[in-house]
């Protein structure tokens, strides 16, 4: 289901230095003009959830999107983390960025 890279995996590291690791959720984020995408928040899993360990964390997602996505890799860039799914999340019907009248946010 999960792939952790080592960038990314330090960068949990340092985040929850002397702090509780809390189970870290997969989920689908609305994306404005470029449609959703898969993030990464804090919160404990459902039953509606398949749960995986991986470095000493705990990553939850929901079934439905599990079997959406059939797995995610999270890495790190100089933007943060980027969770990328195995199968691709289907396009916006809006056409991806660019198509909004020039580009994301502007009129």
């Amino acid at each position: 289901m999960l792939e952790l890279t080592e960038s990314a995996r330090k960068e949990l590291e340092s985040y929850f230095t002397g702090k509780e690791k809390g189970a870290i959720r997969i989920y689908l984020a609305p994306g404005g003009c470029c449609g959703p995408r898969l993030a990464l928040a804090l919160d404990a899993a459902t039953d509606d959830d398949q749960s995986e360990e991986q470095a000493g964390f705990t990553f939850c997602i929901n079934k439905e999107l599990l079997a959406q996505v059939h797995g995610v890799k999270i890495d790190l860039s100089h933007m943060g983390f980027t969770v990328e799914p195995t199968m691709p999340l289907p396009e916006n019907d809006g056409g991806g960025c660019g198509s909004c009248c020039g580009g994301c946010g502007s009129h």
